[in-house]
């Protein structure tokens, strides 16, 4: 049931300052707490993100997508995304990552998926969105839309962040292995969640990643 849910959410598809010291939230990423996930994040946020062809500066807006925004502050404090693999890179189209490199961090998280959002923004080149597979189902995984996807606009995926620097970078990701599995030659989402950065990069190794992301602005805001 697990191995298909993965199956479906994979295909279905602020000034930035120096980085200030992020405190860790009082939970972990094999033990996620649903109370300190509840917690509302900032109106917005700046991100920076490390990969392997360059950095990529995204900026998170509540405004847009509130429980994914909310989502997202949560999993980069946590430091979810390092060492994390793209693993379905469709040049023109999407940048897919959002699997742990440790399968047992990605089972627990596979039980907290968040409500579905109402946002008004489309999918347009630069955004960010989660990828879900249904109603109410997003928890991880999520995309970088590489051209304008407006088409994705009425299938539920709502945006919740966009890129500010650093779409070359995103342009330069490995796409050679195409989609995945079934639909193509590409990873299997199932073994991905079952076997992490392990099962990639023997069956994958040209796969890009992202090093590091961390939050760039000061948190919380200096009182003025």
């Amino acid at each position: 049931m697990r191995a298909a849910r993965h199956l479906a959410c994979a295909a279905a598809l602020g000034a930035c300052v120096a980085p200030a010291v992020i405190a860790q939230p009082a939970t972990s990423l094999r033990q996620p707490s649903a109370a300190v996930l509840a917690a509302q994040g900032p109106d917005s946020f700046t991100v920076r993100i490390s990969t392997t062809q360059g950095a990529v500066t995204v900026i998170a807006r509540r405004a847009w997508a509130p429980r994914g925004s909310d989502r997202f502050f949560h999993l980069v404090r946590l430091r979810f995304y390092d060492k994390s693999m793209f693993y379905r890179v469709l040049p023109n189209y999407i940048a897919q990552v959002g699997y742990h490199r440790d399968p047992a961090v990605t089972t627990a998280w596979d039980e907290l998926a968040i409500k579905d959002d109402k946002g008004g923004e489309s999918n347009k080149k630069g955004s960010v969105t989660f990828a879900h597979a249904g109603a109410n189902s997003r928890t991880t995984q999520l995309f970088f839309n590489l051209a304008d996807n407006t088409n994705l606009d009425p299938l539920g995926f709502t945006p919740f962040a966009e890129v500010t620097e650093g779409m070359d970078a995103l342009a330069a990701l490995n796409g050679e292995y195409g989609e995945i599995f079934p639909r193509g030659n590409g990873p299997k989402a199932a073994r991905v969640a079952l076997e992490g950065n392990a099962y990639l990069k023997k069956a994958f190794p040209k796969l890009d990643g992202i090093d590091s992301a961390r939050i760039v602005e000061r948190w919380p805001p200096a009182k003025r």
